[in-house]
């Protein structure tokens, strides 16, 4: 089965912050429920880099991985797959648009 959904979010916060937090793997601990463990190779979000992650839930640890499919600056957008406990794949195509010089819209779909 398919699930496809598509949730815009307004960030009080100019595109370029926006567009740092997502590209910088290292710094997802502060926005998502899970904890890097390791990320392959280190640096910037580019193509092929794979973040290797846990989340707690119920008494214990489960395994997130996420890979990094695709960087465009340029159009500010991110496609990522993670792969997620009991068989769950999820891929996101996460696009980001400045509304003023102080806010941000973030399509995560």
């Amino acid at each position: 089965m398919t699930v496809s959904v598509c949730p815009i979010a307004t960030v009080a916060a100019p595109l370029a912050t926006v567009w740092a937090a997502l590209t910088d793997p290292a710094s997802y601990d502060e926005w998502w429920n899970a904890h890097a463990e390791r990320i392959e190779p280190a640096g910037p979000a580019a193509p092929g880099q794979v973040v290797y992650s846990t989340a707690r839930g119920f008494g214990r640890r489960w395994p997130v991985t996420t890979c990094v499919l695709a960087v465009d600056a340029d159009q500010r957008a991110l496609d990522l797959e993670t792969a997620l406990p009991l068989g769950i794949t999820v891929r996101n195509h996460i696009l980001c648009a400045s509304l003023d010089a102080r806010t941000t819209r973030v399509t995560f779909g």
